[in-house]
């Protein structure tokens, strides 16, 4: 079934992980593409990938999420190829591994640059666009929640952008756009092995606890969907079940 058919959407972030997989899932399913990355090369490597999986076009915008203005832009070409902007996934992020006592200022506003204010910008320039039964998902994560050592200007911006979420679909539920978040847990991707706690084992991850890019790539695409018309403000954890357990 096309629920994308005749849509737009960004997805930042898609060159690889999650943001692919959530870039592809749209694309399956009749969605134009618009990959939002800050690695265009990364990006125009993976675009016959997308094609491939059933994408009708992608474009590739070079995108750094904590430069305003490049989202705009990346907002606006959208609109300048294809006339409509329908939905936006924001994925890009940044996870630092530092002690608290040894955290910078300069730490702090890079992460909170990438994944929270890059989530404000694209809602920003989507609003001014996108006509009702736009839709934004946002990524956060299961660290908005529940935490862990050496994550905190991460798991900080996290919660933030739940809160971003909430007021975005308050203020969204008069233009008829809707704004929801998705909390993946430990997903299959190098930023969970790349995680010191991991690889030291302070932290031990079951492997049936680990996730698919896929599956958090579902779970966008319903919320992307007219299938969630009547869902906004949600943040929906797919982690499979770690967060009850811990």
């Amino acid at each position: 079934m096309a629920r994308f058919q005749d849509r737009v959407a960004i997805v930042s972030g898609a060159a690889g992980g999650i943001g692919f997989a959530a870039a592809a899932r749209l694309g399956a399913e009749g969605a134009r593409i618009v990959m939002a990355d800050h690695s265009p090369n990364k990006a125009m490597a993976r675009v016959e990938a997308l094609k491939a999986a059933g994408a009708p076009e992608v474009w590739v915008a070079t995108c750094d999420v904590s430069v305003e203005a490049q989202v705009e832009a990346a907002c606006e070409g959208a609109m300048a190829r294809w006339g409509r902007l329908d939905a936006v996934v924001n994925n890009a992020g940044l996870m630092t591994f530092t002690p608290i006592e040894d955290l910078t200022g300069e730490e702090w506003t890079r992460v909170l640059g990438v994944d929270l204010l890059g989530a404000f910008y694209f809602t920003k320039h989507a609003f001014r666009r996108m006509k009702p039964g736009g839709a934004i998902v946002n990524i956060a994560s299961v660290h908005a929640v529940e935490t862990s050592p050496l994550a905190a200007p991460y798991a900080a911006a996290k919660a933030a952008m739940l809160s971003l979420t909430r007021t975005a679909a308050i203020e969204g539920k008069p233009k008829g756009i809707r704004a929801n978040a998705v909390l993946p847990g430990a997903i299959d991707t190098p930023m969970l092995w790349d995680n010191p706690n991991i690889k030291s084992g302070a932290e031990v991850i079951e492997p049936s606890d680990v996730g698919k890019p896929e599956e958090v790539a579902a779970a966008v695409a319903f919320l992307a969907s007219d299938d969630a018309s009547f869902v906004t403000g949600a943040s929906l954890a797919v982690d499979g079940g770690r967060l009850a357990s811990l």
